[in-house]
């Protein structure tokens, strides 16, 4: 009996095929690097998992239980922290804050000039927004015409003794 001989293909060229579409990165290639996702834990499938039975949440009481959820600041029947510090003082909701500045402040202006809320941010004694209120701490030597939205009662006399005049803002 003769012997047949069975030619195989050669792989040579499908080698180089192989090599050169390995290292293209393509839509069906793409993939995450690895360890850059992970698993979600599935608990409560089976002991084997180690978190079979009571899935992690030990044995009975509240904090076992379906939909349990503790409201914020809860101390496990302790009395909370909230309730236990003291309070003092009343914060009216409808009270205003002032940026105040003192008389003496004023001296920094040359006589005669109008000092506006806009010319104290300016110079950079008023840092905020928000409304500027003129307090009497210190003499005034320049005759000066003060807008503010606010003045205390020694700041009115004081600015009215050196010759100046003050305006309340709305």
């Amino acid at each position: 009996m003769a012997k047949k001989i069975i030619r195989r293909k050669s792989t040579r060229n499908a080698s180089k095929v192989k090599k050169e579409t390995r290292n293209r990165y393509n839509l069906e290639t793409l993939r995450p690097p690895r360890g850059s996702r992970k698993r979600k834990v599935r608990v409560g499938r089976g002991i084997g998992s180690k978190l079979g039975r009571t899935s992690g949440k030990g044995n009975k009481g509240q904090k076992s239980r379906r939909g349990y959820s503790r409201r914020r600041g809860f101390e496990g029947g302790q009395m909370p922290l909230h309730r236990r510090i003291p309070k003092r003082g009343f914060r009216s909701p409808f009270g205003t804050t002032f940026d105040v500045i003192n008389v003496q402040d004023l001296n920094v202006f040359p006589a005669g000039e109008t000092v506006t809320p806009d010319l104290l941010r300016a110079h950079g004694f008023v840092r905020t927004r928000q409304q500027v209120k003129i307090l009497g701490d210190g003499e005034l030597q320049n005759k000066l015409v003060v807008h503010a939205h606010a003045f205390s009662g020694s700041a009115k006399e004081k600015i009215t003794k050196a010759g100046g005049s003050f305006e309340v803002l709305a």
